[in-house]
């Protein structure tokens, strides 16, 4: 593997002691940060990869400038059944968007990183593959086609930029007391509510304002409420309610949106938990952390989940970690072809529904 060199631009460091940090990498670099209140430091490091950067006297956050920690390879064709988005660490390391990405951005300061599955506006149903190898995200299949979910009237696609956590399972054998039903055996549902639309693949940071609780099919499949951290708005919303005083209106179109989009299917009406009222960013909080306790089981194989793919690369305790060559091997053998579907003109109409 070839050396990459990287920049950082680390910014506003107010400290009177000398840190220390370290990059975590295939070869981890070292690096002293003089003392200098708002100084303004380039560093170069060379490493053969370049994962995560961790201060170790707690220096994360805003101390440095946008820098590309994670990137998606696409394979095979778009609009196809073979089109796949894989995911590798800024200096090509393999990474499963479920297993290998922290659920927590910066722990301390209660931030997580969501994978973006579906762009705000957009139709396409797609989403993280729990069984294929490394997990790449996908598009649905129902019937040999690809899906598209219906545009309700007054919604178009879907109304937020639609992901999940990684690191998290919501697990199948698991009665949820407060819901009275089980997991839906996937990684758990993320609504960002910010102003911009995100980039299919992308890995955003965000921080929890409460959550919703969906009953599919007799499932409990919880939606998760957060907002980008970059967000203008971020930092007056901390809990649900202020989503109500800052997005009026959203809360109640998201219970709706989420009750009808099925319909045009031929499907019943979903159903909420609560009566469809969102709990606060506490009670989110409390889920986020049961389902990915359930997801360290799941990883270690302390909790059987026989059609997940589990492989990792990160992971060294887990019995289905692999090393980076496996893991890029499996990423050479996705298909770079395949045959392109026809879009219908379906997939933009309206539909008018009424709820009961």
């Amino acid at each position: 593997m070839a050396k990459v060199s990287k920049t950082f631009l680390l910014t506003n460091i107010q400290s009177r002691q000398l840190r220390q940090f370290r990059v975590s990498s295939c070869k981890p670099a070292f690096g002293i940060i003089p003392s200098s209140a708002n100084s303004s430091i380039k560093l170069n490091l060379t490493t053969t990869a370049i994962e995560n950067l961790y201060f170790t006297q707690g220096l994360l956050g805003k101390t440095f400038t946008e820098m590309s920690i994670y990137e998606i390879i696409e394979k095979g064709t778009p609009n196809s059944t073979t089109y796949s988005i894989y995911f590798q660490s800024g200096c090509g390391k393999p990474l499963s968007p479920v297993h290998d990405i922290p659920l927590f951005a910066n722990k301390e300061k209660g931030i997580y990183n969501m994978i973006v599955e579906i762009p705000r506006w957009t139709n396409a149903k797609m989403e993280i593959n729990m069984q294929t190898p490394m997990n790449p995200i996908k598009q649905d299949i129902k019937k040999d086609k690809l899906r598209f979910v219906a545009n309700c009237f007054p919604h178009k696609g879907y109304i937020w930029n639609y992901g999940a956590f990684p690191q998290t399972w919501e697990n199948p054998d698991h009665i949820e007391p407060t819901t009275g039903c089980k997991g839906d055996n996937d990684p758990i549902d993320v609504l960002e509510i910010g102003y911009r639309v995100a980039k299919r693949g992308e890995v955003i940071q965000v921080k929890i304002l409460g959550t919703v609780a969906l009953i599919d099919e007799g499932e409990t499949d919880w939606k998760i409420i957060a907002i980008d951290v970059k967000d203008p708005l971020a930092e007056k919303l901390n809990d649900i309610e202020d989503v109500d005083a800052f997005f009026p209106g959203l809360l109640r179109a998201t219970v709706e949106w989420f009750k009808i989009y099925k319909i045009p299917d031929g499907k019943p009406e979903n159903q909420f938990a609560f009566n469809g009222d969102a709990k606060n960013a506490a009670f989110a909080t409390d889920v986020v952390a049961e389902v990915h306790k359930f997801w360290q089981g799941l990883v270690k194989s302390k909790i059987e989940g026989s059609t997940i793919s589990c492989l990792n690369t990160t992971n060294a305790d887990s019995p289905f970690h692999i090393s980076a060559e496996e893991a890029g091997n499996i990423y050479k053998e996705a298909p770079d072809d395949g045959i392109a579907q026809e879009i219908s003109d379906a997939v933009d109409k309206w539909h008018f529904i009424h709820l009961k």
